[in-house]
């Protein structure tokens, strides 16, 4: 097992202001930032889905969102169109600039839970249960599968790319945007909780029930797995470079260096400070800072390759459920299951 050292540094927190603070008085279930880093979308879990000023804070417009709450959130990549999905089984496509409804689609089941866009943003693919389906910006339908062996858990395009991976019961099944009805499958007979290809796309990462993480090959399907986790494994995180993969599962945030041959074999990197299990791991989009938190109202900014000491803290009120960089990589944007949203300036 991973040794667990819990201690609480005295050291002031640094590197980092509060730019804005807005209280939504309901927990936050996702934040987004637009691909301009002008937005930030906060969706409540009650439904409500609120743009703000990136900048300042200044709220522009209130979306209805999704009847019984917002599940999730994603924005066209180079685009003004922000898709919603919710526990009113819906797709719902957004025009930010205007605030309209540009469609709303069935999902396929009772709640949709996933979405993510295609790198050019020509396809936005739902997960609903075991349905996958794939739309176009305007709301067609373009394909639609119920194949999965169970509930589909995650969902995220190569990047750069035009494959799919989801996963479910079984292991992780490939697709491409042409020819989505021609699957493949990297078979594992275990349930991932969480997904994600690394940047240039030659491995994926999943975050599994059974405490491990497995790390597979994207091209030959070959995989490794990573074990010793105290809990389930819902937090993955992958550095721009490709070499460094974040880890959650527990109170401590473990990077192995996937370079070479990749991390089998070798001894991970261990970053104590947490009191509590970890919510989110994130990476910088280009940059060298790791950002954690966790369900002890802890926000903590590392630097891994340098030291495995905190460079930046900050706690807050609540458990913070969710973490976002901005796309410039200046900002850091908190929400607390309180309510609370924040954006730190990070220098």
């Amino acid at each position: 097992m991973f040794g667990v050292k819990r201690r609480r540094l005295k050291s002031p927190f640094r590197h980092t202001s509060i730019v804005w603070q807005v209280n939504l008085e309901d927990y936050v279930i996702k934040l987004a930032w637009s691909p301009d880093g002008q937005w930030l979308a906060a969706a409540a879990i009650e439904g409500p889905i609120t743009l703000f000023e990136g900048a300042t804070g200044e709220m522009a417009r209130v979306l209805p969102g999704h009847e019984f709450g917002t599940t999730t959130l994603a924005w066209q990549p180079e685009g003004d169109l922000l898709a919603s999905a919710g526990q009113d089984g819906q797709v719902r496509l957004w025009d930010a600039l205007t605030g309209l409804e540009r469609a709303t689609r069935p999902g396929g089941a009772a709640w949709v839970e996933h979405l993510a866009w295609s790198p050019s943003g020509d396809v936005l693919a739902s997960a609903a249960g075991k349905v996958l389906r794939l739309w176009s910006p305007e709301g067609e339908l373009r394909f639609e599968t119920g194949d999965h062996s169970s509930t589909i858990a995650g969902l995220a395009w190569r990047p750069k790319g035009r494959d799919l991976a989801t996963i479910a019961y079984g292991g992780v099944t490939l697709r491409t945007a042409e020819a989505p009805e021609q699957a493949r499958t990297f078979k594992w007979k275990g349930s991932s909780l969480a997904l994600a290809w690394s940047p240039n796309g030659r491995f994926i990462a999943t975050g599994d029930q059974d405490s491990t993480v497995h790390f597979w090959y994207s091209d030959s399907g070959q995989d490794l797995q990573m074990w010793g986790y105290p809990t389930k494994v819902r937090e993955l995180s992958w550095h721009h470079s490709s070499r460094y993969l974040a880890t959650g599962g527990g109170p401590t945030p473990i990077v192995w260096d996937c370079s070479g041959r990749g991390p089998e074999g070798t001894k991970p990197k261990m970053l104590e400070q947490h009191q509590d299990y970890l919510t989110m791991l994130a990476y910088q989009h280009r940059g060298p800072l790791l950002a954690s938190a966790g369900q002890d109202g802890l926000v903590v900014i590392w630097e891994p390759e340098q030291r495995q000491r905190p460079m930046a803290r900050h706690e807050f009120a609540s458990p913070v459920g969710q973490i976002a960089w901005s796309p410039d990589d200046g900002r850091l944007a908190v929400g607390e299951e309180g309510g609370l949203v924040t954006v730190l300036a990070v220098d």
